[in-house]
């Protein structure tokens, strides 16, 4: 096995095991492209796609009945007796996510923001992203009023869910599954597993089309032939591994643990970063 090919499936595990973890799967990945070399956007979104799909693999089920939903008259669809909301009103909740993190990502991509590839920038957004869930899981521990089983998933939450994906996409270190998250709890949404459930699913459409946008810009600079294929593939199924394994695991896990402990990691990994960030010059990503 080539050093590159077994660089990209190591990095494609990387991506798998921190896309879905509040953890920032885009500082690890920046990280570790230091010491396993760069790789291309295509690249490092096609590994993000390999992810995604371990979310379309889970919730497969529960994306069977959603798509059921559009074609199925709405008078004769089963009552959801294990939802807070229909199908339908659901779906259309994911859809306004994922149209505010389409319009405002042209937006951002319109106005030439460049992802930051410095250390200290990601070093702080993990610190700043951690003191973030630590106040989030006091501000919403015991709130009165609220059923522990509440799962519905209101206009503003989706259109902050959007909010948060591009804002994460921006600051990398931020993590999008913590910021959406966290918004949800926020807002009331008492259901760790319903919050994580909404982020995860609206994450599918954001990824694949950022995917397609990635692959066409890069085919518009580099011949099809001329893309390192293998690389692609091995990141991309390593990734699907992994966080196949990840998903499943802290859906179990949030049932009865609080985030508290990804914060802490977050801090620690951040002040490393931070440390390590002035004691050498700025992460080049440029080969």
């Amino acid at each position: 096995m080539s050093s590159d090919l077994l660089a990209a499936i190591l990095l494609g595990l990387i991506e798998g095991f921190t896309e879905f973890l509040p953890v920032s799967s885009t500082a690890h990945l920046l990280v570790a492209q230091h010491w396993l070399g760069h790789r291309s956007e295509f690249f490092n979104i096609a590994v993000q796609a390999g992810a995604i799909l371990a979310v379309v693999f889970v919730y497969r089920s529960r994306l069977g009945v959603l798509a059921a939903a559009v074609f199925v008259p709405a008078a004769a669809a089963p009552a959801a007796t294990d939802r807070a909301q229909p199908p339908r009103a659901y779906l259309t909740r994911l859809a306004l996510a994922f149209s505010v993190t389409a319009v405002l990502g042209l937006a951002v991509k319109a106005l030439g923001w460049e992802l930051s590839h410095a250390v200290t920038p990601i070093a702080w957004a993990l610190i700043l992203g951690a003191f973030w869930m630590l106040a989030a899981e006091h501000a919403t521990a015991g709130r009165p009023g609220q059923s522990p089983d509440e799962a519905s998933i209101t206009w503003a939450g989706a259109v902050l869910v959007g909010v948060a994906q591009v804002v994460a996409g921006v600051f990398p270190g931020t993590s999008r599954s913590a910021a959406a998250i966290f918004v949800l709890l926020l807002l009331g949404v008492r259901n760790r597993g319903a919050a994580a459930e909404f982020v995860f699913l609206v994450g599918i459409p954001t990824i694949l089309a950022a995917t397609a946008y990635a692959l066409f810009d890069s085919l518009a600079h580099r011949p099809f032939g001329d893309m390192p294929w293998a690389d692609i593939g091995a990141g991309f199924v390593a990734a699907f591994l992994a966080a196949s394994c990840a998903v499943r695991w802290l859906l179990h896990f949030i049932r009865v643990h609080r985030f508290t402990g990804f914060a802490l990691y977050r801090l620690i990994l951040g002040l490393v970063l931070l440390v390590w960030g002035e004691a050498s010059a700025p992460m080049s990503m440029t080969g």
